[in-house]
């Protein structure tokens, strides 16, 4: 059986290999930390580009199509009523302006869902969370070399300092 980092269990790692570890779990959770806030934007864009299509096509309806449907509506009107033209043609108007009504109250109920959602203020709020840990966190001291080894050891340990 061995550990993630490939050493047997319960030996014990180098600083070396324990640098190591730590910098791709910093890099992991920095990459992580990316791909969410990525995720989240593109969620309130998608959000917000549904309200300003529902907007711009509330606004379509009410100007492109007024003078189409207020003749086509307000003849129809005249034809199965025999109400007074002028009558009819508010009617039609009146119609016209509740699509465009609501139409805008989808755009608002999605601009509102786009504007509630702090996707990237949550990110950016752990990721200054996640430095300000690093920032005080503290390397444990070593202890001093003892001036009494032999030269044979301190080869040793250079070689075993440069290999990890």
């Amino acid at each position: 059986m061995s550990a993630p980092d490939g050493s047997p269990v319960g030996a014990e790692r180098s600083i070396g290999q324990l640098f190591a570890s730590a910098t791709a779990d910093m890099s992991a959770l920095v990459h992580d930390e990316i791909a969410l806030a990525k995720a989240q934007l593109k969620q309130d864009v998608k959000r917000g580009a549904t309200s300003g299509g529902a907007f711009t096509l509330a606004g379509a309806v009410l100007l492109f199509s007024l003078p189409m449907l207020n003749f086509a509506l307000a003849y129809g009107i005249r034809t199965w009523s025999d109400w007074n033209l002028a009558v009819c043609f508010l009617l039609s108007f009146a119609a016209n302006v509740l699509v465009a009504l609501l139409l805008a109250l989808i755009g608002v109920a999605f601009a509102k869902k786009a504007k509630k959602s702090k996707g990237p203020q949550k990110v950016a709020a752990s990721m200054k969370e996640s430095a300000g840990v690093l920032q005080n966190a503290k390397p444990h001291p070593r202890p001093e070399p003892a001036l009494d080894r032999n030269p044979d050891a301190k080869a040793i340990e250079a070689v075993a300092r440069s290999s990890s």
